[in-house]
């Protein structure tokens, strides 16, 4: 791919410098062959060419972020509900609300 820009930015500078030396050519005419004939035309083809690779490079961000949160929060080593919490074998007690004796 870069090949091919690399060739066609050669083609426009050699077309510039014909139109710089001609003797009906000016600087101005010369730049705007650059511009008009290389640079831009070839950022526009660069910008979509690299398209599925910025693509590939997001989702692999995301990928790894959302790898990471998930391997941050580890659960509680010792098997049983955080306190608190109904867990198997709690049973209807675990949930009932506490009085005040009085």
């Amino acid at each position: 791919m870069y090949l091919v820009a690399i060739a066609w930015m050669y083609v426009v500078l050699m077309m510039s410098v014909a139109e710089a030396a001609s003797p009906n050519g000016t600087l101005l005419g010369a730049f705007t062959t650059l511009l008009f004939y290389g640079a831009l035309p070839l950022g526009i083809v660069l910008y979509i060419m690299g398209t599925p690779g910025r693509k590939r490079a997001r989702r692999a961000q995301e990928a790894a972020q959302a790898q990471a949160a998930a391997s941050s929060v580890q659960p509680d080593a010792s098997g049983h509900a955080a306190p608190g919490v109904a867990g198997e074998g709690a049973g209807p007690a675990a949930d009932a609300p506490v009085r005040k004796e009085g």
